[in-house]
């Protein structure tokens, strides 16, 4: 029933544009980093899985994004990862003669050369752009060689590569998408090419503007400030050359659209891709709300609550991360999941496993596991040079532990300072007794890469893996290097308990969580991202934070509330009254957690979303901006400037009575029914007010309906069939209502 919307999609003829800077689709294609890819990653796989029209971009990065490794002393090391695109499943694409397709992208004074890979992600192709080809400059060559290399000059000149390049690509198949969705601002000059696009048919630069952003959907992954590219106007003017002339405006217009004012020397990639979509997301509703505050620059009068930001959940792909085990379950139970949104009642089954079984299930993914932890450890620390006799302690331990039925603890993710891997470490004294506890003992994995330019995450490893080969932490705290999505897969599969501490409200959404959760491992985490809208008080834990305190002061009492959860509920109720794991208690709390994860955050809900709330929306506003040969776009362009002009003399005469609420407004000579009226009750509540009549200058608003309870505020904006928001303008006169 709830893949209605991929079937409304994929029944007409448009197709998706996904952009992307990093995918996580093959472990022999190492092009991503962490989360954003991981999530684009699976986001293909659901369109496939659901018959989505869709095909992806991205860059094809000839070092791959590094293997890690760890030394002894704990300094994490960088090692070139290269993609062989043969044994990663690449196939060049040709054209018509049977040559590599090769196009081009302007770069300063000159033009870089691209081919183009193809990556069949089952039914959905991806599509990535290679620089490393002859004819072009050594410099241009490297270009595509590692994700997010160093350098502004750099990461601006893969996002040029990125956007136009990808959008020539996309030409040069000769594909027409009615839905482009941008996925993370990397790829945000995807606009410019397709506004250079329809100038070159005659638009002008603002209608331009209207006709592309009309079918836009951009996606924001992070309220980090670093994780959103700015660059200098000069960079822009450098690299792209002659380019900017082709856009036929000033330059100065051109470097607005990512820029917060005149006196401005920064180009912002979040800005351009805000300014030039329609349909805007965060990736979980406290994101939204997040990141509506960060931006609520872009609708200067509009309460943040009411922007037109809104929020779409990540979700996981299920047949990826779920265990064989529990797939088994749902084949057995819940035909088609893998194909469509699963309600809570498709997985009231996991209800009715029995004690002994469900306890079996969690025995054989702890076990396997275990038996990787063991051969991992051993590899490892062989390598690094630790003796015989401590590597052989640290495995006694870990035996140990299974034989108690000591529950994993895990802690994997990418190592970003904000995620606070080391909070647990702010008292050494207190974990070695959590950790070692005579009845209730536990095991902690941390697994992760750190970029190799965060020193910050670099050093978090550092002070972990230095806590590991303390004496008293062998075989208990665990460091495992070489974190890749093999390792991940069997860490949410074995772990019974997901531990996650970020710095509220940093972490956009998460979804290491969400796969730990759906397999039976239990979220012990801060109220931050999917966590926040995830929690109901039976299917996990939650940190109570401490948001309000000075940043050592936050972390110090945030840790002591991490450990007072574990010692005073999580432990006990894993272990029970009789000290017998898994408790009665716990594998109730199992159920649940599989239950309400599985069914509210799989990446069909999230890829239903999209399609039912961004993609129709945008393929329809896509088509009637673009209709008339640029006459619809000019005109709504035409009409913005004239509400922008006008804006500060509209007017409102003093409301007489709340009941019936009547307004007269002066209109400065905007037209009357291109204004809108509506009365705020209660502070959710919003009721329109209708046009009563108008003369030339005056237009008089009336609230029809009858309230029991007076409006305490009307709003007066601007209002045009072609917005797909109603407070798009980001205009608006708030008027005190008086009371009776």
């Amino acid at each position: 029933m709830e893949t209605s919307n991929a079937h409304r999609l994929s029944g007409t003829t448009d197709l998706v544009a996904y952009f992307c800077a990093e995918y996580a689709v093959d472990q022999r294609l190492p092009i991503y980093s962490g989360g954003l890819g991981v999530l684009a990653g699976d986001y293909l796989k659901t369109a496939s899985d659901m018959g989505v029209p869709l095909i992806a971009v991205g860059l094809l990065y000839s070092e791959g994004y590094f293997t890690q490794r760890i030394d002894a002393q704990g300094q994490q090391h960088a090692d070139a990862a290269p993609v062989d695109p043969q044994r990663a499943g690449l196939t060049p694409v040709l054209d018509v003669l049977g040559r590599d397709l090769v196009l081009q992208v302007p770069m300063a004074d000159h033009a870089v050369k691209l081919r183009l890979w193809r990556k069949d992600v089952g039914r959905v192709p991806l599509f990535l752009l290679d620089a490393d080809i002859s004819g072009n400059l050594a410099e241009d060559r490297a270009i595509t060689a590692r994700l997010y290399g160093t350098g502004h000059d750099l990461r601006l000149r893969q996002e040029i590569v990125l956007g136009i390049g990808g959008v020539r690509a996309v030409r040069a198949l000769g594909l027409t998408p009615s839905i482009w969705h941008i996925n993370e601002g990397h790829a945000a000059f995807l606009i410019l090419e397709r506004m250079r696009e329809r100038i070159a048919y005659g638009y002008s630069f603002d209608a331009a503007l209207e006709a592309v952003a009309s079918c836009t959907v951009f996606t924001t992954h992070t309220p980090v400030p670093a994780g959103h590219d700015v660059f200098d106007q000069g960079q822009l003017r450098h690299w792209l050359g002659d380019y900017a002339g082709t856009l036929h405006t000033t330059e100065r217009r051109l470097f607005a659209l990512g820029g917060y004012d005149d006196n401005s020397n920064r180009f912002n990639m979040t800005t351009l891709a805000i300014r030039g979509s329609r349909f805007r997301n965060g990736v979980s509703r406290l994101h939204r709300d997040v990141a509506a505050q960060m931006e609520q620059i872009e609708w200067p009068q509009i309460p943040p609550a009411d922007n037109p930001l809104t929020g779409v959940t990540n979700g996981v792909h299920m047949p990826t991360f779920l265990a064989a085990s529990w797939q088994t379950q749902l084949d057995r139970h819940a035909e088609g999941w893998q194909t469509r949104v699963l309600g809570d009642r498709a997985l009231r089954f996991v209800d009715e496993l029995g004690d002994p079984e469900l306890s079996a299930l969690r025995a054989d993914l702890r076990a396997t596991l275990l038996a990787e932890l063991r051969a991992r450890l051993r590899t490892q620390h062989l390598r690094t040079g630790t003796s015989l006799d401590v590597i052989d302690r640290m495995l006694r331990t870990l035996d140990a532990a299974e034989q108690r039925g000591a529950p994993i603890l895990g802690f994997a993710r990418r190592f970003a300072t904000y995620k606070r891997a080391t909070l647990l470490l702010r008292d050494t004294a207190r974990l070695h007794r959590l950790l070692a506890h005579a009845e209730r003992p536990a095991l902690l994995v941390f697994a992760g890469k750190a970029h190799p330019n965060d020193g910050g995450g670099q050093d978090m490893i550092r002070q972990l893996y230095h806590c590991s080969m303390r004496p008293e932490f062998l075989g208990r705290l665990i460091v495992l290097e070489g974190y890749d999505l093999a390792l991940a897969r069997l860490l949410v599969q074995g772990c019974d308990v997901w531990l996650n501490t970020p710095e509220y409200p940093m972490e956009a959404s998460g979804t290491s969580g969400m796969k730990a959760g759906a397999n039976g491992c239990v979220n012990v985490s801060i109220l931050d991202g999917w966590w926040a809208e995830g929690y109901d008080g039976r299917n996990g834990f939650a940190v109570p934070n401490a948001e309000h305190a000075d940043a050592g002061q936050r972390d110090a009492a945030e840790a002591v509330h991490l450990f007072d959860l574990l010692e005073q509920q999580v432990l006990p109720e894993y272990y029970g009254a009789d000290g017998s794991p898994p408790s009665p208690a716990w594998l109730r709390r199992v159920r649940h957690s599989v239950r309400t994860i599985a069914s509210r955050f799989s990446a069909t809900r999230m890829v239903s979303d999209y399609i039912g709330r961004m993609y129709l929306p945008a393929a329809e506003f896509g088509r009637r901006a673009n209709a008339g040969a640029g006459k619809i776009a000019t005109n709504l362009a035409r009409w913005k400037n004239l509400v922008r002009q006008r804006w500060s003399e509209v007017s409102v005469e003093p409301i007489a009575t709340a009941q019936p609420l009547r307004v007269c407004v002066h209109t400065a000579g905007l037209p009357p029914d291109l204004l809108a009226a509506e009365a705020v009750i209660g502070g959710d509540l919003r009721l329109p007010l209708r046009i009563e009549s108008h003369d030339h200058d005056r237009v008089y608003f009336i609230l029809d309906e009858p309230v029991t309870t007076p409006p305490q505020e009307l709003r007066i904006f601007p209002r045009h069939p072609l917005l797909p928001h109603p407070y798009e303008m980001g205009l608006m006169m708030t008027v005190a209502v008086p009371s009776a």
